[in-house]
């Protein structure tokens, strides 16, 4: 299969029938191989033909949801394949920092409360649910992940950073259960890269829908959690008219989640940096009102 390492820049702009633009690679790994396209579009190049389809609903999913977000999406400009079976999409580059390099502020936690507030309220049709490809995400059993959790903390036990006290106490008790028939628009990967923030701390951009689903809201919560700090996080959940059931809910998905992704990356199952999962469970680990 070909693989987006063995484009060079040349291939990039044989690709887009572009002549001298200036063309840099961003990233490669993971997902897709990542160019800037001049200083005004992005080029994403699916791995995989899992990856393909996910980017191609992306594409559905951000035409149906643009002017729907009170938060800017990224447009495709063109979109095909760059190898057999094997999708790209070039998109518009929108303003902004990741929120790992950015604070949001007071102006951002409005911006996503209205991010959440519009998830929740589009509804699509079952026409449109088959048309754009969304799965159905089911609702986390927390037996299991409160299992996994904890014994992810007892393998961070060396670190100075953990009081195990703590987490015995926040997760003592299960979550609120989600309510039945709750599934609403997800996200399903806020994580702090995919969060562009501008020079006042608003949102100026929300990328890669490709993990979209229909499902429980306390996954976009927990989201927000790791990238923006669980007070933050709950702010603006309350603000988006989310009640303090999904919102715990949220903070102890989170909470597990960092817990088990750390541990599995020191123990070698797990290549994101060490430093973003540390940062992440500091985040979801802040006090919040709830916690009292």
């Amino acid at each position: 299969m070909h693989q987006p390492s063995a484009l060079d820049a040349e291939a990039v702009r044989t690709l887009l029938s572009l002549d001298g633009t200036p063309v840099r690679r961003v990233a490669e790994g993971g997902e897709h191989a990542t160019w800037f396209i001049g200083g005004d579009r992005v080029l994403r190049l699916a791995v995989d033909e899992d990856v393909t389809r996910r980017q191609r609903r992306e594409i559905a999913l951000r035409d149906a949801l643009r002017g729907r977000l009170p938060v800017p999406v990224p447009g495709s400009l063109a979109s095909g394949e760059w190898a057999p079976g094997l999708s790209y999409t070039l998109d518009n580059r929108l303003p902004g920092v990741s929120a790992e390099e950015r604070p949001v502020s007071g102006a951002g936690e409005l911006d996503l409360s209205g991010m959440l507030a519009a998830l929740r309220s589009y509804a699509p049709t079952d026409t449109d649910i088959a048309a754009i490809g969304l799965p159905r995400e089911p609702v986390r059993e927390p037996a299991g992940l409160r299992e996994a959790a904890l014994r992810a903390a007892r393998e961070l036990a060396a670190d100075p950073t953990l009081d195990p006290g703590l987490v015995l106490r926040r997760l003592d008790t299960a979550p609120p259960p989600a309510a039945p028939d709750t599934a609403v628009l997800l996200h399903n990967d806020l994580k702090g890269e995919h969060l562009l923030i501008g020079d006042d701390g608003g949102v100026t951009g929300v990328l890669d829908w490709t993990d979209a689903a229909l499902g429980d809201p306390a996954e976009d919560i927990a989201g927000l959690a790791l990238s923006i700090g669980a007070p933050a996080a709950v702010r603006a959940a309350a603000l988006a008219s989310y009640g303090p059931e999904v919102c715990l809910r949220g903070l102890w998905l989170a909470r597990c989640d960092t817990l088990v992704r750390l541990a599995d990356r020191l123990c070698g199952s797990d290549d994101s940096p060490l430093p973003l999962l540390r940062a992440q469970r500091r985040r979801a680990w802040q006090l919040t009102p709830l916690d009292l």
